[in-house]
Parts: structure tokens; C-alpha cells; sequence
């Protein structure tokens, strides 16, 4: 392989359930930024990365799994790659806190034939726990070398590498899984063997999996009809003497073999988890009665402390920086001799838009620095416990509510988490619903129109997040009526991670991340769509300067202004700006900006809050909110929602039910609110 013109001759696969350390142990071994959560489904594709230090080598992060007998999208991700890619060495990252059932994972990778290092991962919790745990009787009974390490601090990781490095440079003897079919013919005799109790299971692991019935493995192995009748009536013979089927004793026989070690190598200190600090915390925070209050009372202190009180402080000096720019640009085209196309173009679209939106910045930081709290925390992983009980009386999943959590920073990566929900019903219903839950690009029009017209109503921004889970509520009972949704939904089981205190390191990590893609965009495609909006507003079909009512903008508005007015957003420049959310929600902000005329378009900007007030009534406002919440979401998320989807087809019912129900919502709430 080559990548950067280094040819990358060694790969190390990163393997492990879901939530075990794995990103964070990539990051270290990478010095890579990728994002970590506290809840399976964050790394929903593999990434690969170079090995710091060590030329020649590349790690591959694949997405968490259970076991190789995959369910879900991303977990057939990491089997296919096992299977086909070969790596040199898996790094097994194991969760020392929870051995039995990571070490399942251990035991289907050793039966592979692979070259495995296990890396026990987070023994500072295994330590504050008081358990013992004998590494080198552990590495013993695998047969396979086992590190202790802490992937969040570091704590053993060069020595992790050092071991891996050394064994991926060694030999390898496994055998090519697509040449194992001969192989086959000479063990049918030793099925029969199996039937005797099984303290544990030590065949060949691909004989294993056509024990399970493995598809996957059996279109590989490409069996002879006869091989396979032959298996067929092996492995009824044994279930039928076993009482069993096959899979079932198989798994049991690996939990017997788990347990034996577990006995000799580990000493649990018997700490009673109802009286841990965890337990007690969860007793409140995931009350049956008191959990869902509690969730919106935190975002909306969250809403407030970043958009109403720290937020509306710290944004005076991106006010003061966009006139600098503004005034520095103005006199250097001034000098330059710049013709009122070009000043008007630079200034008042490219400047005026661009900092309509970059004005947020700092509010959205904030914003980023408390979610990455409650997230590192171990709060975030207990909403998703929490939803998941509401959510089931209507027909959906807790799993679903995990991308929507994800999806507060960006609906792409929310979209492409629902990858990890194996029933695809349940799948294409999350797909639809995750863009209902504020992202960043939301926040800045929320926080606008709060701004203008609800400045002493602190829980106008919050109830965005309030409506975004009530119509994905509503939307779960309707959509499940119908045939293409029908069904009961995904199981969902998740371990709640204890609380402890997140590094600032990793908090800030994750808020810049988040931040600089935040401004990123605003450098890109708000960039463009400014300019465009501008040349809109500024010239008229002929390609003539002419005001801004004469406008190409103003004669598109007119004609979208009727199917607007019910809506409220009747005058053509809000039925205009309405439909530039589409290109990317941010936008929605940079064309009030360049209607307004300001290079600076902040909440606390009095021209472009008198030009909001002049445009919206508060019934108006808040249905351009719901509006904006519910629409069909930006370019980046269609394009997402195409590839997760599979086709145009439900990519357009996903797109026309998410602006239907928006406009239905807005018309409702504006009927209402103008007779109040």
C-alpha cells in the first residue's frame, strides 16, 4: 500500500467492542483528532492513519463490534476487513473493567489464527476499582501477549507498540480463509467429536463458523453441494444430541472457557454497585419521572449560559474585528480604484455574509464546550437510556436516538451513525429523522430570531430541542403505521460507562474540531452562497445593477411569497431567505445580513435586528424557527442521506416528508400564534 508516497507495508488493525478505547487509542498511536464518544456507533466507517515513530506502518481503526458473526453495516465493515485484507496484527482493545464480555471477541479473533496483541485498556478503572488482574497469567491462558494501558492518559502505550511492532515483523502462518475448502473435507469426521461436553472450543475458526451457519463465510468457502450436505446432517446430528443448536453451544462453550480464566487471573474486590457514586447519580438523572425534565432543564441552562449570558459577552470583539475588516477592505479598494460592483460584491456580500454567520462563533464554542462535557462525561450515554423508554412506547429504538445525539454537532455524522442499527426499517426511519435534532448550522438563526424578538424568553431557543424529539415522536407513530415502517422496533442494549471527569485536553480537542468545521464551512460554502445571495439582490435578469426590490432575489421572492403567506413569511424577502436554508443553514443568517446592509450581522447589531423586527411578527418568527428546525437539511446531509439510503428514490420521500411536516408545523404555529 501507498499513501503520501510512503509505502505502508505493515498494517495494525485496531479490533474491539464498541465504546472499549479504540478511537482514543488510534488518536494516540496517530496523532490523529478523531472524534471519541461515550456510546457505540461514533467510528461508523474504518480510518486509517500512519504509526508515529515507526515509518512503514499503518493503523487501521475499524468500527466496534461483539463478535465476528456481524449484524449491522459497520460491523460487517471490520468482519469483511478481517477477512479480506489480512493485517499483520490485530491490537484487541479490551475494556478491563468488563472482562467477560469483551474477551468473547478475544476468543473468535484467537480462533482466526491471526497474530493478536490484547490491549487491556482503561486499568486505571480496573485499579480505582480495587480488582486485581494477573496480565501475565491472562497472556498465558490466551496463548496471545496481553498490555495493560490506559488509551485516555497513555499509560503503557509505547510499550503496546513496541510488542505489536515486534510481532507484525514476525512470520505469519494463517492459513488463506478462501483456501479453506479442502481443508473442510478432512474435519467432518471431528464434528462428531464435539458432541462430549466442551470445556471450551479450540477447532479451527473456520469450522466454527459453519457450525453457526456463517453465510457469510459459506459463500466465501465456495462448499461443494456435497461438503455441504455432509455438514448438514453433522450439525443436525450433533444439536439433536446436544439438545441445542450449534451456535448456541459454541458460545456457551467460549463463556465456559472465559470464566475458567477469569477464576485464576482475576480478583474482583466485590464493590457494591448500588452504592457506587455512578448508581447514585443514575438513581436521579434516569429516574423514570424525573429523567426527561432533568435532560431539558440541562440543555436549556446550557442555551442560556452560551447564547444569553457568557455567549452575548464574548461576541463584542468579533463585532469589533468584522469592522476592522470591513473598513481595512473598504480602504484598500478605495485605492485601488475598485468599481461599486467589486466593493459591493467584497463588502457587503462576501464580508456581510461571512460575518453574519462567523459572528457566532464564539456563542457556538461555548455551545461545543459544554456538549463535549456532558458527552466525555458520561451524561450523553444516559439520555440515550433515557430516550430509549420513550421512544419504544411509539415504535422506535434507543438506537436511534444515538446518531440524533451525535447530530447536534453535524447531521452527516448523525446520519451515517444510524449505520448501527441492524433492522432497516428502523435504519431508514432514523436516516429521516436525525436532521429534526438541532445541529450547529441551526443555531445561529435560532439565536438571531431569539435575539430579536424573544430576548427576555430564555426557553425559546431550548424548545427547538424540545420540538426536534417530539416530532421525531410524532413522526415514529405515523410512519410506523405504514407498510414500508412496520414492525417492532431494534433491540437496543447499551453499557453505561461510569462518570468521571473528563481531560480538559480531550474537551478542547473535540470543541476546536467541531469549531474549526464550523468555520471551515463558513470559509466555503457560506463564502460562495454570500456572493451568490449578493449578485441576487444586486442585479436584475439583464445583469443590470439596479435596488434591491428590482432584484433577480426580489422577482424569485414575489413568486415564493404566496406559498409562504400562509406561513406568515409574506413579504418576498423572507420567502427568499426560507429557501436558502436549503443550500446550507447558515446561509439562512448571511442573507439577512446582505438584506440588511451590514458587514456585521450580530444578535446585538441594532440594523439587522430592526431589519428582522421589520420583516417578522413574534408568531411569524417562531414558525420561521420550527420552519428552518424541520426542512429538508443542507447539500452535505441530502448527500448523506443518498449514500446511507441506497437510492434516489427514499432519498426524495425522506426529503418531501421533512418539508411537508415543516411547513405544516409553521403554518400551525403561526394560525395559532396570531390569534393569541
Amino acid at each position: 500500500m501507498i499513501r503520501g508516497g510512503t509505502i505502508l507495508s505493515k498494517t495494525l488493525a485496531l479490533v474491539g467492542n464498541p465504546n472499549s478505547g479504540k478511537t482514543t487509542l488510534f488518536n494516540n498511536l496517530t496523532g490523529s483528532k478523531q472524534y471519541v464518544g461515550n456510546w457505540p456507533g461514533v467510528t461508523v466507517e474504518r480510518k486509517g492513519g500512519k504509526l508515529k515513530k515507526h515509518d512503514g506502518f499503518e493503523v487501521m481503526d475499524l468500527p466496534g463490534i461483539y463478535s465476528l458473526s456481524p449484524y449491522s453495516p459497520e460491523e460487517v465493515i471490520t468482519r469483511n476487513y478481517l477477512l479480506e485484507e489480512n493485517p499483520d496484527v490485530i491490537v484487541n482493545i479490551v475494556d478491563g473493567s468488563n472482562l467477560e464480555r469483551n474477551l468473547y471477541l478475544t476468543m473468535q479473533l484467537l480462533e482466526m489464527g491471526c497474530k493478536v496483541v490484547v490491549a487491556l485498556n482503561m486499568m486505571d478503572l480496573v485499579r480505582a476499582n480495587g480488582d486485581v488482574l494477573d496480565t501475565e497469567l491472562l497472556s498465558k491462558e490466551l496463548g496471545c501477549p496481553v498490555v495493560p494501558i490506559t488509551a485516555t492518559s497513555g499509560e503503557g502505550v509505547e510499550q503496546l507498540v513496541a510488542r505489536a511492532v515486534q510481532i507484525a515483523q514476525t512470520q505469519c502462518d494463517r492459513k488463506d480463509p478462501n483456501s479453506f475448502s479442502e481443508e473442510v473435507e478432512r474435519v467432518l469426521q471431528e464434528i462428531g467429536e464435539m458432541v462430549a461436553p466442551m470445556p471450551h472450543i479450540e477447532r479451527r475458526w473456520q469450522l466454527v463458523k459453519v457450525l453457526e451457519r456463517d453465510g457469510q463465510l459459506l459463500e466465501k468457502l465456495k462448499l461443494s453441494q456435497g461438503v455441504f450436505d455432509k455438514l448438514e446432517v453433522l450439525i443436525t446430528r450433533f444439536e439433536q444430541q446436544a439438545d441445542d443448536d450449534a451456535a448456541s453451544i459454541i458460545a456457551s462453550g467460549r463463556y465456559q472457557k472465559i470464566d475458567s480464566m477469569l477464576r485464576s487471573c482475576y480478583k474482583s474486590a466485590n464493590v457494591d454497585y448500588a452504592n457506587t457514586v455512578s448508581e447514585k447519580i443514575d438513581r436521579i438523572v434516569t429516574n423514570r419521572v424525573l429523567g426527561l425534565p432533568i435532560f431539558l432543564g440541562i440543555m436549556w441552562a446550557v442555551y442560556y449560559i452560551c447564547i444569553q449570558t457568557l455567549g452575548d459577552e464574548t461576541i463584542g470583539w468579533m463585532e469589533e474585528l468584522f469592522e476592522g475588516i470591513s473598513e481595512y477592505a473598504g480602504a484598500l479598494l478605495e485605492a485601488a480604484g475598485a468599481s461599486e460592483v467589486m466593493s459591493g460584491l467584497v463588502l457587503d456580500g462576501i464580508i456581510g455574509g461571512v460575518g453574519a454567520v462567523l459572528g457566532f462563533v464564539p456563542q457556538i464554542c461555548l455551545l461545543f464546550l459544554f456538549l463535549s462535557f456532558l458527552e466525555d462525561c458520561g451524561y450523553m450515554a444516559r439520555v440515550a437510556f433515557i430516550m430509549d423508554r420513550i421512544f419504544r412506547q411509539f415504535g422506535l429504538s434507543g438506537k436511534s436516538f444515538i446518531p440524533m445525539l451525535i447530530g447536534t454537532g453535524c447531521s452527516v455524522p448523525g446520519i451515517m451513525a444510524a449505520r448501527t442499527i441492524e433492522n432497516e426499517r428502523d435504519r431508514k426511519l432514523t436516516i429521516m429523522l436525525t436532521p429534526f435534532i438541532p445541529c450547529n448550522a441551526k443555531l445561529p438563526v435560532f439565536a438571531l430570531f431569539a435575539a430579536a424578538f424573544f430576548p427576555e424568553q430564555s426557553w425559546v431557543g431550548p424548545s427547538m430541542y424540545l420540538w426536534g424529539i417530539v416530532m421525531v415522536v410524532v413522526s415514529g407513530i405515523l410512519l410506523k403505521k405504514t407498510k414500508a415502517f412496520a414492525g417492532e422496533p431494534a433491540n437496543f442494549v447499551m453499557e453505561l460507562p461510569a462518570y468521571h471527569w473528563p481531560r480538559a485536553k480531550d474537551i478542547l480537542i473535540h470543541t476546536w474540531e467541531r469549531a474549526r468545521g464550523f468555520i471551515v464551512k463558513a470559509g466555503t460554502i457560506i463564502f460562495l452562497a454570500s456572493g451568490l445571495v449578493w449578485l441576487l439582490q444586486s442585479f436584475d435578469f439583464s445583469f443590470e445593477m439596479v435596488d434591491a426590490q428590482d432584484s433577480m432575489m426580489a422577482v424569485i421572492g414575489h413568486y415564493l411569497a404566496p406559498v409562504f403567506a400562509p406561513l406568515g413569511f409574506d413579504s418576498w424577502q423572507t420567502a427568499f431567505a426560507a429557501i436558502t436554508g436549503f443550500l446550507a443553514k447558515e446561509v439562512v443568517v448571511s442573507t439577512f445580513g446582505i438584506l440588511a446592509g451590514v458587514a456585521e450581522a450580530t444578535e446585538e447589531d441594532p440594523t439587522l435586528i430592526t431589519t428582522i423586527q421589520s420583516m417578522f411578527t413574534p408568531a411569524s418568527a417562531y414558525a420561521f424557527m420550527i420552519f428552518t428546525l424541520l426542512a429538508s437539511p443542507c447539500f452535505a446531509a441530502i448527500g448523506a442521506i443518498r449514500r446511507e439510503m441506497g437510492s434516489w428514490h427514499w432519498t426524495f420521500f425522506a426529503l418531501l416528508y421533512q418539508t411537508g411536516l415543516a411547513y405544516c408545523m409553521a403554518l400551525l404555529i403561526y394560525q395559532i400564534g396570531s390569534r393569541m
